[in-house]
This record gives C-alpha cells, structure tokens and sequence, in this order.
C-alpha cells in the first residue's frame, strides 16, 4: 500500500476530531507568538544596559513583566494544546482499533486459516501502537514547528532583511537531506513491521502449544527458529534506525552553518552600524536558532511518521481485505429444525486441487446422521459448509428447501448447537463460559446444564466453584474438563440442530457413557450430525455416511455396512 495513499487514509480519521484540530492549531499558534516575542523582549532590554551608567531600570521592570507573562503564556497554551493533541491521537487509535477489529469479525474463515495469527495479533497491537507513537509526535511537534517557521520568518524579516534571507536561503537544506533519506527508509520499516509480525506470530504458537513443545523436546529447535527471528529482526530494526537518523546530524549541520553565518553577517553589521543594535543581533540569533530547531524537529518527526505509516499501511490492508461474502436476498430468520439436502455440492479449500466434487444427499428432519472416513476425507468440511465457515464452490444446501446463502451466517449457527474436538475457553468464570451462547441465563439454568453434563461435581471442588477465575484457555483444567464445559453450553443452549465433532474424544470411559445418554435425548427429535472417528459411539445413528476422497461412497445403518462388508466393514475391522 502506497504511503501516500495510507496518509490519506489517516487524514479520513482525524478529520473526524476538526474541532480539536482548530483548537489545537489555535493553541499552537498562540504558544509560537507568545514564545517569538520573547526575544524581542530580551533584546530591548539588552539595549537598555548596553551603556555604562545608563540602565533604564523602569523601561527593564516594564519589559520583565512582559517576558514573565509571554512564558506563561507559552507554557500554558503548550499544556492545553498537549492534551488536546493526547485527546486527538488516542481516539483515532482507538476508532482504527475498532474498525479493524470490526472487520476481522466480517473476515472469512478461510483468511483466517491461511495467515499467522500472531501476524493478525501484532497488527491489531502492536502496529496500532506504533502508529500512535508516530502521531502523537506529529501533533505535538508538527503544528509548533511550521508556525516557528513562519513566526521567526516574519520578526527575522522584520528586524533585517538580508541577513533574513541569508537564513532562508540555508535552511531548506536540512529538509531536502531528510525527504531524501525518508524516501529511502519507508520499505525498511515496512521490512521491519513484517518481521515483528513474524516473531509475535512464533511467540504466540510456541506459548500456545507450550505443552506440545516440552512433551517432545522441542524446546531448541523454537530457540533457533526464534532466534533466528529475532536475529533478522534486529538488523531489519538497525538499518531502519540507521538510515532514519542519518537526517538529525545532517539537519544540524545545515543548522550550524546557518547560525554561524547569521552570526558573522550581524556582528560585521553591529560594528559598521549597519542598521542593527547588539540587542536586536541577539534576538536574531535567538530567531534564527528558533527558527532553524523546527527542521530538527520535523526531520525526527517525518523518521516517526515512516514508521507510523508503515504500520498503519499493514492495518490498513487487513481492514481492505474482502469480507466475507454476503448473497443477495439474505435473512435474519430464526432457523428451525428442518430437512437438509445436498445437491451436487463442489468445494475446495485450495482452488487448483477439488476436494468434493459433487456430493448429493438428503437427510430427513430428525434423523441421527454419522459421518465417519479417513483423516482428510472431507468430514469437517461437510460440516464448515453447513455452518457456511466456508460457502460452497458449487451447487447448494438445502434446508426446508431454502439454500443456506439465503439465510444470513449468524442465524443459520444460531440454529446448530456444536460441539467440537478442540475445546475453546475464554478468559473469564466458569459461569461466564458455560453462558457465552446464553449471556442472560440463570444461575439455576447454568446449574442444570452443567448437571446434564456431568460437569456439576468437578466444578464445586473449584476453589470458588461457578465464579472460579479461568485464564486463557482453561488454565489449569484438564482436557476432559474442558470439554465437559463446552459440552454444558450446548446444554444450556438447546437449539434445533446438533454437530457433535468426536464431542467426548478426551472424556473418560465412564462420564462418556453417561454423556451419550443425556445427547441421545437431547438429539430425539433434531437433526443431528455427529462426525467420529470411534465406530462405537454411532451404532445407534438413523444413517452412517461414509466418506472417502471428499464423496460419500456408503450410506446405511450400522448393520446393512456391516453386512455390506465394504469400507465401513474395513474400518469396522480396523477399529477392534
């Protein structure tokens, strides 16, 4: 993403706070007058002393006055305008948080799965927060250096004009030197941002699965992985740095030679009485100090705002990303148990290999559906497409005769209850993660789900039982535990669909027994779909669907595949 065209984005935020912008600019510009007219001050009153016996002590009273109170006013509209500018910058943060995060949510799942989700987290974070360094600094310092610029311009010129010009002439040297390395040091923070998307993304897999890689020694291999990271950060991070800095000394040698001229030029002036006393000579030199600081300032300030741009074009590019893609016709209807038909349903996660080619099939309303297969048979993409994660390539899915796609996302899962293989907690109370489908549940609602799955007993020898603290991911419970507390949700949720995904693969024997129980009359009457990889959880299943190679190569209950003696019968076998 062109940096021109992300700054242009940026100027879109902060045009929302105008206002504070104005008032801003106004303060900035009452701090710049207040500040300029300091040396004027001093000046006057270097010429009052400037003879021996001859001090004007009234017209020096007079002149400390006004200096105290041009400092005053410095200080305090500096004060209002750093708050205002505080204000400004961390509500735009705040607004491109938002939007950002907002759009993830819209996001398909399939952008999900094909990118780094540390790389995702790093932009959500850490490039906002660099971004906000960036204009926190424009702000405060770009406003105040342009109005020093033009401020010191008018009194330099006031007081002599051609040592005026001599400064004008030097000074824009500072700053073609600084566009000229800043044109050059872009990529190398965008290069920079990439790679610290790239370590956050190790560092959140790593501390993900932080069992995983202990269990198999894995420990040294995500050091050298992370290391090396880490490594290429650090250089990518020098040669940013490097570059970028190479504008101060520049700018402040341009600087000192500017000063050094006006300083000479005036001196020869004051001596030959070129129109100008030694107390104006001071307050020139001051001016031109004053005026040449600003170019420091803004060569330090267009280093930070490549950095802010960087980061923000990454942002930038996950807020433009394609959302996820809404039919025509689309409605936000409750979904009710129904029939579901597949008619020659085509799907691919990677367009250029097909993995189901055209699937066909009808399920009755509240029939007990198995789908079992081999690793990669296509299983859970049967069921990511009837939860529409991932929409069909071709064909359509039918429920009560109405194609999915006509049925907005939100609604059509609000109907299926799930449960899956991999458990999720969020960071909250047990109570609060049995309710996540059901904020507004009772204690007593809570407790009953809990009880219907065989949570009850290991949640009251918790610490502080429902209101136990849970960190990120269920902390401290065990697997099982996990699951049985995904399992009361659906409890707690009753809808009108089920998808059990190997729902008790980590339960013990004992408590899963009692689980299927309870899911039997939970699924008598609904439409269930229950994917399973042990063959003995689904001998009861209405029909069992076997799945090869993305199509369904069998269809029947329990006994007539068995009888069959085909597939069914080799995974059967193979299962004993």
């Amino acid at each position: 993403m062109k940096s021109g065209d992300v700054f242009k984005r940026l100027l879109s935020y902060i045009g929302r706070y105008g206002f504070f912008m104005c008032l801003s600019f106004l303060m900035a510009a009452l701090s710049v007058v207040s500040m300029l007219y300091a040396p004027v001050l001093t000046g006057e009153g270097i010429d009052r002393i400037i003879d021996a016996g001859n001090v004007d002590f009234e017209a020096i009273t007079t002149i400390l006055y006004k200096l105290f109170m041009a400092i005053a006013i410095t200080c305090v509209s500096q004060l209002v305008m750093n708050m205002i500018n505080n204000e400004v910058t961390y509500r735009v943060v705040r607004d491109i948080r938002v939007d950002a995060y907002n759009h993830l949510d819209r996001l398909p799942l399939s952008y999900i799965d094909s990118h780094k989700h540390g790389d995702i987290v790093s932009r959500l974070v850490t490039d906002i927060d660099t971004l906000a360094d960036g204009l926190l600094m424009g702000f405060s310092q770009l406003f105040t250096g342009v109005l020093t610029i033009l401020g010191t311009l008018f009194f330099m010129l006031r007081i002599n004009v051609p040592i005026a010009v001599t400064v004008v002439v030097l000074t824009p040297l500072s700053l073609f030197a600084a566009a000229f390395i800043a044109k050059r040091t872009h990529s190398l923070f965008v290069k920079q941002a990439e790679t610290r998307g790239e370590l956050t993304s190790l560092v959140d897999e790593m501390v993900g699965e932080i069992k995983l890689v202990q269990a198999f020694s894995y420990e040294d291999e995500a050091k050298e992985r992370f290391a090396g990271i880490n490594d290429s950060l650090e250089k990518d991070s020098m040669k940013a740095t490097f570059y970028s800095s190479l504008t101060n000394p520049v700018t402040r040698f341009v600087n000192g030679l500017c000063y050094t001229a006006v300083g000479v030029i005036g001196a020869v002036k004051a001596i030959n009485g070129g129109g100008i006393s030694v107390g104006m000579l001071t307050a020139f030199l001051s001016y031109a100090n004053q005026y040449t600081k600003p170019f420091n300032e803004i060569s330090n300030v267009i280093t930070e705002l490549q950095n802010a741009i960087a980061c923000a074009g990454r942002v930038f590019e996950l807020v433009d990303e394609e959302p996820e893609k809404v039919f025509d016709g689309e409605e936000d209807t409750d979904v009710k148990d129904g029939d579901i038909r597949l008619e020659g349903v085509r799907f691919s996660y990677d367009k250029s290999r097909e993995l189901i080619k055209s699937l066909n099939l009808d399920v009755k309303k509240g029939m007990k559906v198995a789908i079992v297969g081999p690793t990669g048979c296509g299983k859970s993409t049967l069921i990511n497409l009837l939860m529409r994660f991932y929409d069909v390539d071709g064909g359509q899915i039918l429920l009560s005769d109405r194609d999915i796609r006509t049925i907005s996302r939100s609604a059509l899962r609000h109907g299926f209850g799930m449960v899956l293989q991999e458990t999720w907690l969020k960071t909250g109370t047990v109570k609060e993660n049995i309710a996540y489908g059901k904020p507004d549940a009772t204690d007593e609602e809570i407790i009953a789900a809990a009880k219907a799955a065989h949570a009850h007993s290991f949640i009251k020898r918790l610490e502080k039982g429902y209101d136990t603290f849970l960190s990120e991911d269920g902390g401290a419970l065990s697997q099982g535990e996990k699951q049985l507390l995904c399992i009361a949700r659906l409890f707690l949720h009753i809808p009108p669909m089920l998808i059990l995904d190997e729902a008790t693969s980590s339960i013990d024997t004992r408590t899963e027994i009692r689980i299927q129980k309870a899911f039997h009359k939970l699924m008598a009457g609904r439409t269930s779909f229950i994917v399973a990889h042990r063959l003995s959880t689904i001998r009861e299943s209405d029909i069992i669907l076997v799945m090869k190679d993305g199509d369904i190569i069998e269809q029947g209950s329990h006994e007539e595949l068995k009888a069959k003696g085909g597939f069914y019968a080799e995974l059967l076998a193979a299962s004993v």
